[in-house]
C-alpha cells in the first residue's frame, strides 16, 4: 500500500495569516471608496467644465452682439 498524504480538513488559521487578510479586506474597501470618490470628482469637474464653456461663449456672444448694434448704429 502507497502512503497517502495525509488532510486534516480545514487549514490551520493563525493570527497573523488572519490580520494580513484583514488588511487586505480592509485595503480593498479603501480602493473602492477611493475610486468611488474619485468618478464623483470627475463628474463634478465636467460639470464645472460645462458650465465655464458656457460662461465663455455667452461672454463672447455679448462682444459680439454689442459690435454688431455700434456698426448698426454707426451705418444709415
Amino acid at each position: 500500500m502507497a502512503s497517502e498524504p495525509r488532510t486534516y480538513g480545514a487549514p490551520f488559521a493563525c493570527a497573523p495569516g488572519m490580520r494580513i487578510e484583514a488588511h487586505e479586506r480592509l485595503a480593498a474597501l479603501q480602493f473602492a471608496q477611493i475610486n468611488t470618490q474619485l468618478g464623483k470628482i470627475e463628474a463634478m469637474m465636467e460639470r464645472l467644465e460645462k458650465r465655464l464653456w458656457l460662461t465663455v461663449y455667452g461672454v463672447v456672444a455679448i462682444i459680439l452682439a454689442q459690435a454688431v448694434q455700434s456698426i448698426l448704429n454707426v451705418a444709415p
